[in-house]
């Protein structure tokens, strides 16, 4: 069995950073790309980055240069570096990953950016 857990969430004031990690346990054979999420109430789930197992990244447009996507392969684990946080990135933020050819989710963590 796949477990992911989350860590590193929680308050911070804007122009704030957070650092969010996600390590993978189990029986694990491969992992390919990991990624993150996040999801508001009454909105969709929305992509925020990912990376391939090359370390290849991608983001979202509205977020390039504030978050910072990274893994390390031998701890099995991704994080997510946040800076320059505002507001609207108040959001629950889920970790994805492709391992064993099938995607696994954690459980979310919040993240929440006030004053």
């Amino acid at each position: 069995q796949v477990q992911l857990v989350e860590s590193g969430g929680g308050l911070v004031q804007p122009g704030g950073s957070l650092r969010l990690s996600c390590a993978a346990s189990g029986s694990i054979f491969s992992i390919d790309r990991m990624g993150w999420y996040r999801q508001v109430p009454g909105k969709e789930r929305e992509v925020v980055a990912s990376v391939t197992s090359g370390g290849s990244a991608n983001y979202a447009d509205s977020l390039k240069g504030r978050f910072t996507i990274s893994r390390d392969n031998a701890k099995k684990t991704v994080y997510l570096q946040m800076n320059s946080l505002k507001p609207e990135d108040t959001a629950v933020y889920y970790c994805m990953t492709y391992i064993n050819t099938r995607s696994y989710w954690g459980r979310g963590i919040q993240v929440t950016v006030s004053s």
